[in-house]
């Protein structure tokens, strides 16, 4: 199963570089015509994607670094370097999303005159349409291989391609004699990078330190009870190293049991968490009842 788990990270990688590709093609094309068309918008959502390079890049380092075996310092191996990646990302998400808005306030508050051209509006529309079908892909990969750091990379490109839209309208907009908009536009481009930045840090720092779905829980709950000889759950924990998950449970069993007997059951429980649920590994505790 870990060979396997390592396969999933490599998987992972190039949702990453199909990324890193993504924002590097879109956020130079934003910025340069951003500029030379006058839309402060487009500009903003060019630096949104100038910050998704470095977020991506991020995430490819995390995910690397999570293939690393176990060693001294680390005897539970270093899967966990993906969700510190997912952490920094947030970090670099909402220092950039804080400056492009504050700049797009300032703009609105001073004023804006001159409409952008056109064309901005277009390229506004074609990043839009590049990053949704970049976020399908990192999905549908972040499904495949439960990956959080993978999801928190889907997550944002589906986010820039809302910005996207945000920026054409505003850019639209400004055509009929509203220039302002182009600015407004800006501002929620910078609001949506700051939203998105704060959802991928609390996920984060909810598996950092050790939170998990309650839910999930509850269905690990009843896949132990459904297990032959288990006659309760006296207690079960779960946490998340990377995309693998780590269960503790304490199980009843019939007093009237020898040892032998009660270890049969407490594999069997083992092997029918991890076959069900593609649990990375399972602690059994018996406790006679």
């Amino acid at each position: 199963m870990e060979e396997q788990k390592y396969a999933d990270l490599k998987i992972g990688e190039r949702a990453a570089i199909v990324s890193i590709i993504a924002y590097l093609t879109l956020s130079a094309i934003k910025l340069i015509i951003g500029y030379t068309a006058n839309s402060e918008a487009l500009r903003a959502d060019g630096l949104n994607n100038t910050t998704d390079i470095i977020a991506s890049i991020a995430v490819l380092v995390g995910l690397k670094w999570s293939q690393k075996p176990a060693d001294k310092d680390h005897p539970y191996g270093h899967w966990k370097a993906e969700t510190v990646a997912s952490l920094i990302a947030s970090f670099i998400m909402m220092a950039v999303g804080i400056q492009v808005l504050f700049g797009a306030v300032t703009s609105v508050i001073e004023g804006k005159q001159q409409a952008p051209d056109v064309i901005s509006a277009w390229t506004a529309i074609l990043g839009s349409v590049v990053m949704y079908f970049v976020y399908r892909y990192n999905k549908k990969i972040a499904e495949k291989i439960d990956s959080h750091a993978v999801m928190a990379a889907a997550k944002d490109n589906l986010s820039d391609a809302w910005v996207s839209i945000g920026t054409a309208v505003g850019i639209i907009g400004a055509q009929f004699n509203l220039a302002w908009l182009d600015p407004l536009a800006a501002a929620v481009v910078g609001f949506l990078i700051c939203k998105t930045a704060w959802d991928i840090f609390l996920e984060s720092t909810h598996y950092l330190t050790d939170g998990y779905d309650e839910q999930k829980l509850k269905s690990y709950k009843e896949s132990v009870m459904d297990v032959y000889g288990v006659k309760g759950v006296k207690d079960i924990r779960a946490r998340a190293y990377g995309n693998n998950t780590v269960v503790d449970v304490v199980i009843l069993v019939s007093s009237t049991l020898d040892i032998r007997d009660a270890h049969d059951i407490s594999t069997k429980v083992e092997n029918h968490l991890i076959e069900t649920h593609d649990i990375y590994n399972v602690h059994v505790h018996v406790e006679p009842n």
